[in-house]
């Protein structure tokens, strides 16, 4: 069936947005050739897409032609901005950019678990207000957050859980009031780093992989023909509730202590880093990926040095997680990510894909995030540019709403709430 005028331009001005946004800016001679519409439809639309706000004209290619050089249009980047969030535990990391993603600030504070929830929301939505000014944008059209936890997949929202602060639950309401207008969306923290990883780091070249988050707390997210998968209940990748040999007895439905929480968490990796005496260096970083990045950096002076067989010992834990993935799944590619994962880079995750190779018959290759702890940020971020955009680049003419080209990377859904 034919569509209509009005659906076929929508179809169009979607199309040439979304290569704006992928490519960069372009001349309409190049949206000719990338789109394989006409000279005159490429004309119309850059007309109409200008005059709705959402290209401009950036500049004038340097064409060896006769008469004037070909313009070129952009994606008008300061249309919206966007708001990012990354909640742990101790702190938040907020990150502010324009429509087409460039970040415009980038600021990250601890909250103290003492502060109390109505203080620590406060501090929260500060520093979010703050990075919005030092990036000189105004109300955000679209927040995306990241957060640990179970989010039900009814209401959007985190579900209490143990071990995790109130104030995590207040922060989405308390930003929706202070920014009127926003639309907030939260996820889960590995589902936003898979994104991030899929799009922009270790998985580019995948569309089903699992994401084995080895942090302050193990996660998992799945990622499968290139859709987010999240269970019944929001729980698929709860991967530190998974009862695994070496721990001392079972997890309980309210504690994941005796899962692989407690073979592969930051304490028990520090502790295990402690019992072969691996020291991480003097810096910043937490202890666990400090002296997983240390044994790395020392580990290849001698093979059998404490930093060797600490590896080692680490990457056999970490393979009872790589392993258990793979029966069930048989992603093909699992991604260390984390500060661990990251910290451990391509040593650790060769080391665990070895060992996984011996524990299973299903082949199965094991990369490092490129990312790191900053891929929970970067999927946040990600995930609301793509909310804007779907809402901005949407009914640009009269007619229905036509979805446009699929751009590339896992299907994450969020809620306003």
């Amino acid at each position: 069936m034919a569509a209509s005028p009005s659906t076929a331009r929508a179809i169009n001005d979607r199309l040439a947005l979304r290569l704006l946004q992928q490519e960069g800016p372009l001349t309409a001679g190049q949206l000719k050739q990338l789109t394989g519409l006409s000279r005159p439809t490429v004309a119309d639309l850059a007309e109409r897409l200008t005059a709705a706000g959402l290209i401009t004209v950036v500049g004038e290619a340097g064409e060896q032609r006769r008469g004037p050089n070909a313009k070129v249009y952009g994606i008008v980047a300061d249309r919206a901005h966007l708001a990012a969030l990354d909640v742990r535990t101790e702190g938040v990391a907020v990150a502010v950019s324009d429509l087409v993603g460039t970040v415009l600030a980038e600021v990250s504070a601890p909250i103290a678990p003492a502060a109390g929830t109505g203080r620590a929301v406060e501090q929260a939505v500060t520093l979010v207000e703050r990075a919005l000014e030092e990036a000189g944008a105004g109300r955000p059209h679209t927040v995306g957050v990241g957060a640990p936890g179970l989010i039900d997949p009814a209401s959007g929202e985190l579900r209490d859980s143990q071990g995790l602060p109130e104030w995590h639950r207040r922060l989405v309401a308390a930003l929706q009031e202070r920014l009127p207008g926003a639309r907030v969306s939260l996820e889960n923290e590995t589902n936003l780093a898979a994104l991030a990883e899929q799009r922009d780091g270790a998985a580019r070249d995948r569309d089903t992989f699992v994401l084995l988050w080895l942090g302050h707390g193990t996660g998992a997210a799945v990622i499968l023909d290139g859709a987010l998968r999240r269970g019944a209940s929001g729980g698929t990748g709860e991967i530190g509730f998974l009862p695994v040999p070496g721990t001392p007895g079972l997890p309980s439905a309210t504690d994941c202590g005796g899962g692989f929480h407690s073979l592969a968490s930051a304490a028990a990796v520090a502790e295990l880093a402690g019992e072969y005496g691996v020291m991480a260096e003097e810096g910043g970083e937490p202890a666990a990926a400090g002296a997983v990045r240390a044994a790395v950096a020392r580990a290849g002076e001698e093979p059998d040095s404490a930093d060797a067989r600490f590896l080692d010992a680490l990457a056999g834990r970490v393979a009872v997680g790589v392993a258990s993935v793979a029966a069930l799944l048989d992603p093909g590619c699992v991604v260390l990510g984390g500060e661990i994962g990251h910290a451990g880079g391509g040593e650790l995750a060769a080391r665990v894909q070895a060992r996984t190779a011996r524990m299973s018959p299903l082949s199965t290759e094991v990369r490092a995030s490129v990312l790191g702890g900053g891929a929970v940020l970067r999927g946040a971020l990600l995930t609301a540019r793509d909310r804007a955009q779907d809402e901005l680049f949407g009914p640009t003419v009269q007619g229905p709403t036509v979805q446009g080209p699929t751009v590339q990377g896992p299907t994450v859904r969020g809620r306003a709430h």
